[in-house]
């Protein structure tokens, strides 16, 4: 065999060694744009701040809703900044988490600087058979909401058709348990499965309304505080530090019974239902007393009997042709307050103010939310945060709502919740989000 010479081999080597540094060289270069200039994955971008070509998902009745991109969920687990025994007044707003990406819901509530989300959490849709469980749906929610430092209050409703077939009527509604002590065991679980992650509870909701309590014998203070008792014991035992609010009321300001048998109460004065509470020592059994009210068409620091606020515009009259506590946020607000003595701080799981404006007409009962402009409905929401910060005797205060609009899949005109939402059907900021967002929150 023929050898090559000693300058052909070292030409050779010569060649090769400069296509190596070559091949060295533009990947080095590669490298370096791909660093610099290249598109991110998906996976690493940042969250939008602004709405984008939506996408579009089904909800469970049909319609459609816009979804922004979502941030992907976070590695690890987050925790809230500061420990809930030191913190004095939490910012929160309820959600429809279980519709649509929770992680992007949870971003939306981070960008608006709140602590705290409220989620309703149906016990009939987790548990449709007895022993059998579904809670994806409430996985996400929480995960999402743990995973950018907020803290979550569930308020837990409506039993199974299966817990409760001692009474059906042609309008089934939301009902408790035949026994209650099922109603404490679903809630010793749910504590077990959330355990750390979730901070408040909400023991029921609106439970003086036959619609949320409706069984034979009719809305019963007393039954409602044996629930209470139950289920604070339930969750106390497996995680002592969560915050347990008891259901809050409808500030209906009436009672009225079913003209089929006088002996059931369809509805109950809320500040009835209060001192019947009060009676069966309820405060025992609560850390935190829920409240709702949800402000008419007067701003939130006008007390029921405050003669010199007039609005002739006013479409609604009832504040001033029919004076009740009811009507005015401030008062009801402070009647509960002096009905338990101060003893317990207030949870307000649910205030508001609704405004038509770019809706149309709203639904049937819902007529004051004509008489609110889109600049009140934000100036009262953030008036009314400032008042229960400085009253002193609120703890939570979530907002009603965020994103209802774009969920229930109801037309405006049949929808309750659309003109409270503080977000279009769109997903585009009405005035209210960006006063809730550049409020300061101390």
């Amino acid at each position: 065999m023929l050898r090559p010479s000693r300058s052909t081999r070292e030409r050779q080597q010569l060649i090769l060694g400069i296509a190596l540094w070559l091949a060295i060289f533009l990947t080095g270069v590669v490298c370096l744009w791909w660093g610099f200039f290249a598109p991110m994955p998906e996976s690493f971008q940042l969250a939008p701040t602004s709405t984008v070509a939506p996408a579009r998902t089904s909800t469970p009745t049909g319609g459609l809703i816009p979804l922004a991109t979502a941030t992907p969920a976070p590695e690890g687990e987050s925790r809230p900044t500061i420990p809930l025994s030191q913190e004095t007044f939490g910012y929160g707003i309820a959600v429809h988490g279980v519709v649509g990406d929770p992680n992007y819901t949870m971003d939306v509530v981070k960008s608006l600087g709140l602590g705290w989300v409220k989620q309703q959490l149906r016990w009939d849709l987790v548990e449709p058979s007895p022993g059998q469980y579904n809670w994806g749906m409430y996985d996400g929610v929480v995960d999402a909401a743990n995973q950018r430092g907020l803290r979550v209050l569930l308020s837990v409703v409506h039993a199974p058709e299966w817990s409760h077939p001692s009474y059906r009527d042609s309008n089934p509604e939301g009902a408790p348990p035949d026994d209650l002590a099922l109603f404490a065991d679903f809630l010793g679980r749910l504590v077990d499965r959330y355990r750390g992650r979730i901070h408040a509870i909400e023991v029921w909701n609106e439970q003086n309304l036959d619609r949320e309590w409706d069984t034979a014998e009719g809305v019963s203070p007393a039954r409602y505080v044996e629930m209470l008792r139950l289920a604070y014991q339930a969750i106390k035992s497996r995680d002592p530090n969560i915050l347990v609010v008891s259901g809050a009321l409808s500030p209906v300001g009436a009672t009225a019974t079913d003209p089929a048998n006088p002996n059931r109460i369809i509805y109950m004065d809320d500040y009835q239902y209060y001192q019947e509470m009060i009676a069966r020592g309820f405060l025992s059994y609560a850390d935190c007393v829920g409240a709702h009210h949800n402000g008419y068409n007067i701003p939130p620091d006008i007390a029921w009997d405050d003669k010199t606020y007039q609005d002739p515009t006013a479409k609604f009259r009832a504040f001033w042709d029919n004076p009740h506590p009811t009507w005015s946020f401030r008062s009801t607000l402070w009647r509960y307050r002096d009905a338990i003595s101060g003893m317990k701080p207030l949870c307000v799981t649910e205030f508001g103010w609704a405004s038509s404006e770019g809706f149309g007409p709203p639904p049937p009962g819902f007529e004051f939310a004509l008489d609110n402009t889109l600049q009140e409905q934000a100036q009262y929401i953030v008036r009314a945060y400032q008042l229960m910060r400085e009253w002193g005797f609120v703890r939570l205060a979530f907002l009603w709502n965020l994103d209802y609009i774009q969920k229930t899949g109801l037309p405006p005109e049949k929808d309750p919740y659309g003109p409270y939402s503080i977000i279009d059907p769109k997903g585009a900021p009405r005035p209210a989000f960006d006063a809730v967002r550049n409020m300061p929150k101390p």
